[in-house]
């Protein structure tokens, strides 16, 4: 299963193994509850199953790599031993040493929100491992990125700076169809600035990377729909996963896998009957 192609996009679940993520406050931090939710939302439809170990919500601070891999590896573990065939482990990481730990244990995709900026080493790893590869865009870092986000056209210079690092990548000796592009919704924007972002997601989709987005739950959206718990935005996130689907984005990484699951999976016969192409 390539992070590219034709076929119907992905949803990637996301599995925060952290005691202070911004949607679930820790509630998947013992390894036994996050492990169980991995396999729910395997069975719920993900296909890829993404383990984090750092928070990267707004004013985080940094996690270090000995922190991360007790957080993560136990998780890991079970998960590559009790995952059906065919769903992927990603490690949501910044740091090559906890990527190289987690690649030895099953995960195929590494997803760095530094877009290989905090550890050079992490594209050599890439390059040797073959792993895919997730770069994302961040204005600043997340203890500092929504301290006053400034744009003078979101859209062009975040797809600047995603080409930039992908060119980069590519450099270190990395295949183009191994890189897929993250426009970062939340890490250092304003509201205005996600909303720019979702409107233009064909833009990035144009570049020929796969997209991923990663919308879910976000905080924006609860003030559009005047909504304060982050678990009641399962509606508005399955909004952009059928948005992105139409607008040509791949890769989906959504708390609520079921949910996600039937909006793409019904903006995809959509965009096929539009299309007129097989499913």
């Amino acid at each position: 299963m390539s992070l590219s192609g034709t076929g119907r996009p992905r949803l990637m679940g996301i599995l925060n193994v952290t005691p202070d993520s911004f949607s679930d406050a820790g509630r998947h931090f013992e390894p036994d509850a996050a492990i169980a939710q991995g396999l729910r939302m395997a069975a719920e439809g993900a296909d890829i199953i993404d383990i984090g170990g750092e928070s990267t919500r707004p004013g985080a601070a940094r996690v270090g790599a000995a922190d991360q891999l007790q957080r993560v590896m136990p998780v890991l573990r079970e998960l590559r031993r009790q995952l059906p065939a065919g769903c992927r482990l990603s490690i949501d990481t910044t740091l090559a040493a906890v990527a190289e730990a987690a690649l030895a244990e099953g995960a195929s995709i590494l997803n760095d929100v530094s877009a290989g900026r905090d550890d050079p080493a992490l594209f050599e790893l890439a390059r040797r491992s073959g792993a895919d590869l997730v770069l994302m865009h961040m204005q600043g870092t997340p203890l500092s990125m929504q301290t006053a986000p400034h744009y003078e056209d979101v859209v062009r210079e975040v797809r600047e700076f995603l080409l930039g690092r992908a060119a980069a990548a590519e450099a270190a000796g990395i295949p183009r169809d191994r890189i897929a592009i993250d426009p970062g919704i939340g890490f250092g924007k304003t509201k205005l600035h996600n909303l720019q972002l979702l409107a233009g997601l064909q833009t990035l989709a144009k570049t020929g990377y796969p997209v991923l987005l990663g919308a879910s739950r976000k905080r924006f959206m609860g003030s559009i729909c005047s909504v304060d718990e982050f678990h009641e935005l399962v509606g508005a996130t399955c909004a952009t996963t059928a948005l992105g689907v139409m607008a040509g984005v791949r890769l989906f990484r959504v708390h609520d896998v079921r949910d996600n699951r039937q909006a793409l999976d019904v903006a995809w016969a959509l965009r096929v009957q539009m299309s007129g192409a097989s499913p």
